[in-house]
């Protein structure tokens, strides 16, 4: 008798291999987000896809507010067309980080969608920013936001 794991077989690990890795070039994760900001890595944009009110309660530190919806063609001109875009929204309940993505995505723009978004950055004890200002970690974290 087998369980519901099993019940379906794994995938070889060469298949495993390809989809994970795929994964990877599509999605990023709280920790790695936070680890880039602490050190000052710039090589991404922070967009917190939520409405303004969110955003102002509490955010990425970092973080722009561009709400999925005003995702255009017009907005976007104002960074390099080779920016990576890195998107999230309330969590894993949430599917405006996806629809983000999508957004930018059809308009030809680098984006990754950060897994977890604002539930996924609390659950690992990292501070937010507050207001409609990006903030930085080093404020948030001294609670200066």
């Amino acid at each position: 008798m087998s369980s519901n794991v099993t019940a379906v077989p794994a995938a070889s690990s060469a298949e495993a291999l390809a989809h994970f890795s795929r994964r990877l070039g599509f999605e990023t994760d709280c920790w790695d987000v936070h680890d880039a900001l602490s050190r000052g890595v710039a090589d991404f944009v922070l967009l917190d896809v939520r409405g303004p009110d969110l955003h102002a309660r509490g955010h990425l530190p970092g973080a722009i507010n561009l709400p999925h919806g005003k995702i255009t063609e017009r907005r976007m001109g104002e960074w390099p067309e080779d920016t990576l875009f890195v998107v999230y929204c309330a969590g894993p309940h949430c599917n405006g980080a996806n629809k983000a993505a999508v957004r930018l995505a059809r308009l030809g723009r680098p984006v990754k969608e950060m897994i977890g978004g604002v539930t996924g950055w609390a659950d690992e004890g990292f501070a937010f920013a507050t207001g409609i200002e990006p903030g930085s970690i080093a404020e948030a974290e001294a609670g200066a936001t």
